[in-house]
């Protein structure tokens, strides 16, 4: 397995807006396409406006084919410019791919 976590800074006040669309809209569309994730998070303590999620991959090349699959899915395309019609809602979005270590309880 690999796994992709992935941080979203929300625009200034628009944290609720994230985790809306998350909840209503992103979620629903990788399930129909087989996107599985494995959790996601808000910051208690320590940077504030931030979304975090982690998504569980066979492989980069599964990635690679349903990050495809999703980012041209007419259902998500025409909710996320539903999302941004006063503008942004995600300033930043930086992710990682890690690899779990032979002791690590999640594989």
């Amino acid at each position: 397995m690999i796994y992709e976590l992935r941080i979203y800074e929300a625009a200034l006040g628009r944290l609720p807006d994230v985790n809306r669309r998350f909840e209503t809209l992103t979620t629903k569309v990788w399930e129909r396409i087989g996107i599985r994730q494995v959790g996601f998070w808000t910051t208690d303590i320590g940077v504030s406006g931030q979304l975090t999620y982690i998504l569980a991959w066979e492989s980069l090349a599964e990635r690679e084919q349903k990050w495809a699959e999703f980012q041209a899915d007419p259902e998500w395309r025409e909710g996320r410019a539903k999302t941004e019609e006063n503008g942004a809602i995600v300033a930043k979005v930086t992710n990682s791919f890690l690899t779990p270590t032979s002791y690590s309880a999640l594989k």
